[in-house]
């Protein structure tokens, strides 16, 4: 297998690359020249150095193999600040005002430090008694996509690749997404709602991070593909088996753990970066 080191950033062309010309020697342009491309071997590393200048730049930057697009059949994503921009579950919690409680939990668990089963419970709880309305307030008003989702999403169909969404948030915003952007597939946990209100519960099992790597464990081996032909995008420790259990697995503007765990890490661009990485 062939590898390549790739490059991304806006205006790549106009960065100052000369720590890397010894190495570009057959590199090519790609992508209205955001994104450029150097075979290299497969054991090639970049210098602490020369990482350091790329990350002053805001340039992205992977070693990876040389593969196209069009070589993978799934996309698994995760929701909350990765295919869109919020927590859905901290802006839920404006609401009643208790953002910044919420917030912390949220942020804590998402760095490995608490239990995602146990926070999420315990994130919910603070909810109760809150009018369903507010979901709908946060999914009309003030959840967006990330920049370059709506343009991966299209290459998605246009590569004949499923896109299937995996959250730890709640189906009240994965179900409108999938309806809205023809998601393939949607899994993400039930809020009990009774007479318009939260209950401050949840129905089912917990999707968390073992659940999240049997979902595309289960979905891969059902479209007949190997893990090789998947792609699995996450931000947050609760992603990091199922960026394990992908061929290639992304790290999107990620909590440190995360980026370890990942094959790629996006610290600077937007999710069209995800297509952009391939042929």
């Amino acid at each position: 297998m062939s590898f390549v080191l790739v490059l991304q950033h806006p205006q790549l062309a106009s960065c100052d690359l000369t720590a890397l010309q010894p190495v570009l020697t057959l590199a090519s342009y790609a992508f209205d020249q955001t994104v450029l491309r150097q075979p290299v071997a497969a054991d090639f590393c970049l210098t602490e150095t020369i990482q350091a200048r790329l990350q002053q730049q805001q340039i992205d930057y992977a070693v990876i193999p040389d593969l196209a697009f069009a070589d993978f059949g799934l996309l698994v994503s995760d929701m909350d600040s990765t295919l869109i921009t919020i927590e859905c579950i901290d802006e839920i919690a404006a609401g009643v005002g208790i953002k910044a409680e919420i917030s912390a939990i949220t942020e804590r668990a998402m760095r490995g430090e608490l239990d995602f089963a146990q926070s999420l419970r315990a994130r919910v709880a603070l909810l109760k008694g809150l009018s369903q309305h507010h979901l709908q307030r946060v999914y009309d008003d003030i959840l967006t996509l990330s920049p370059g989702a709506l343009w991966l999403l299209q290459a998605c169909q246009q590569h004949h690749i499923r896109f299937m969404l995996v959250s730890g948030g709640f189906t009240y915003f994965t179900e409108r997404l999938q309806q809205q952007y023809g998601l393939d597939r949607t899994f993400a946990n039930q809020l009990v709602i009774q007479n318009d209100c939260l209950t401050g519960t949840l129905q089912g099992d917990i999707i968390d991070a073992e659940a999240k790597a049997r979902l595309l464990i289960e979905y891969r081996q059902q479209l007949g593909l190997k893990p090789q032909q998947v792609i699995a995008m996450g931000d947050g420790a609760n992603d990091i088996p199922m960026l394990k259990a992908a061929g290639i697995g992304i790290a999107y503007h990620a909590k440190p753990r995360t980026e370890a765990a990942a094959d790629i890490a996006i610290r600077f661009g937007g999710l069209d970066c995800v297509r952009k990485w391939f042929r």
